[in-house]
């Protein structure tokens, strides 16, 4: 008999700060450990460098991982499936509680690492693993986790395995089902379909676009997209400004990419431009050609801006943070005229960029492009497409898994209530097979 138990830790009621625990008997598997970035932004002039946990758990910009304490087991390993910072933003405050490797893919394990090295308050030393996808760690003699490709807004993205003597449990947020990714590998949908065959106990998954038609479009769109966008005008000589996820190194490539097409140097401004492109670069995941030029201090970047001005806008094509409008991201910056680069009538603005959907980025978002057409700009929305599943996609990976238990996890109630429907047109019943938790809740499953 296996007893097996879901803790929902965070991200089960919200957006964010995702964290949840799989106990296999006594032994725990915590998997992710994230940071819910609106709840710092309320806050001016937080440094969350210096903060204790409890301060953050208490602002809920970070999981309750205090519930653990209640749950009967040792944690065995951490495991973080990419490196947005709603999975791994909590590291550096939580995972020091625990005796246990930090487990991730290469690039995971290396934007992991930036985090601890910037960490103020606590010392984290636990011992850092980096899987790559397609392999498999023992983590006691009955368990072992495997990584299986995915593909996602940020390269290196796995879905999780847990192996236990009675079948598997899968783990998959974030994911999108993208048989064209432009980096990359396509999801590896035939050890999927395996491991359905295998037996699958239960799916823990992200619910945030459940609630979408279809299916979601592929990288290689939003690539033509943007291709479409930079490249399909006769008014070339114009400034232009692209804003994306920093993080989204497919985008990013695409970008500097196009800026080369268009005989323009590509120049990336932001503190997170220069971790996460540089981060990809030095482990060989982009090639950027020797003209980028990549800038992450505020001063450094009020030289490029003013060097743009100078030498001519037609000649460079800034690609810059700040697309959800935060204070003192470069774009806002730009937007109320505290840089040396002055929008001039007829410059193009370009968001490779969805708003995030809370009350507090849309009003952002919001005041930035009312600023930016204050000034004359033209502004283009929404050259993207999501990283996160769509219905069908979930529907397709339902199927292929065969769960017999199916847990909503990475969304508000209403992402959960769309998935629940769902998952109720491929056979699951509420309350038997098919789980509705909150944080804080724990699942029994046992199995023979």
């Amino acid at each position: 008999m296996t007893e097996i138990g879901i803790i929902a830790v965070g991200g089960y009621n919200e957006m964010g700060r995702n964290m949840t625990a799989v106990r296999i008997n006594e032994d725990i598997i915590i998997i992710d450990m994230g940071l819910r970035l609106d709840r710092v932004q309320i806050h001016e002039d937080v440094d969350i460098d210096r903060m204790h946990s409890l301060e953050l758990i208490e602002m809920g910009a970070i999981p309750d991982d205090t519930i653990m304490n209640e749950v009967n087991g040792n944690v065995r390993a951490i495991v973080c499936t990419h490196g947005h910072l709603d999975h791994i933003g909590a590291i550096s405050k939580l995972a020091h509680r625990y005796t246990a490797p930090i487990i991730a893919t290469p690039y995971t394990t290396a934007l992991i690492k930036h985090q601890i090295d910037s960490e103020r308050k606590f010392g984290v030393k636990n011992n850092i693993v980096a899987l790559k996808s397609g392999d498999t760690m023992e983590i006691t003699k009955d368990i072992s986790i495997e990584f299986v490709n995915a593909q996602h807004s940020i390269i290196d993205t796995v879905f999780l395995a847990i192996h236990t003597p009675s079948g598997s449990i899968i783990y998959a947020c974030d994911f999108k089902l993208d048989r064209t990714p432009t980096i990359g590998e396509m999801p590896d949908f035939e050890r999927l379909t395996k491991l359905g065959q295998e037996g699958v106990i239960a799916l823990i998954t992200e619910s945030t676009n459940a609630g979408r038609n279809g299916k979601t479009p592929s990288e290689m769109i939003a690539h033509m997209m943007l291709k479409d966008v930079l490249l399909g005008t006769e008014e070339s000589d114009v400034g232009m400004v692209v804003t994306t996820f920093a993080s989204h190194i497919a985008r990013m490539n695409s970008i500097v990419q196009f800026a080369s097409e268009m005989g323009r140097i590509p120049v990336l401004l932001g503190r997170s431009m220069e971790r996460y492109v540089g981060t990809a670069h030095q482990l060989g995941y982009i090639n950027l050609p020797d003209t980028v030029e990549i800038y992450g201090h505020r001063r450094d970047i009020d030289g490029a801006l003013k060097k743009i001005m100078e030498k001519g806008k037609d000649k460079y094509l800034p690609v810059v943070t700040g697309h959800q409008g935060e204070p003192g991201a470069v774009l806002s910056r730009i937007a109320n005229g505290d840089t040396p680069f002055k929008i001039e009538t007829g410059d193009r603005i370009i968001f490779s960029a969805n708003v995030i959907p809370s009350p507090m980025t849309q009003a952002n978002r919001y005041s930035l492009e009312t600023k930016l057409k204050m000034r004359g700009a033209r502004i283009y929305d929404d050259v993207h497409v999501s990283g996160h599943a769509y219905r069908e996609d979930h529907w397709e990976l339902l199927r292929m898994l065969k769960p017999e238990h199916v847990i909503p996890a990475h969304g508000t109630i209403h992402m959960h209530s769309e998935y629940i429907q769902m998952a109720e047109d491929a056979g699951y019943s509420l309350g038997d097979t098919l789980h509705l938790l909150r944080n804080g809740e724990e699942l029994y499953i046992e199995e023979e």
